[in-house]
């Protein structure tokens, strides 16, 4: 996985993991690694979330 990937595109990566999660077309192993995947791909989107939040928030205090 890229970890410079924009947001949107984890969150698109992410949309096609739930997808094939639930139309059922994964085997037990596959399962596991996209589970995996999904996991790391949601704590990236978090975490770039977080920086944004940070970021506005820090603005703001300058323009006040």
């Amino acid at each position: 996985m890229n970890k410079k990937m924009s947001y949107r595109q984890a969150a698109e990566q992410l949309e096609e993991i739930v997808a094939q999660i639930e139309n059922g077309e994964l085997g037990i192993d596959e399962l596991s690694k996209k589970v995996e995947e999904a996991a790391e791909l949601i704590k990236m989107c978090k975490d770039k979330l977080r920086r944004t939040d940070a970021d506005i928030e820090k603005i703001m205090e300058e323009i006040a």
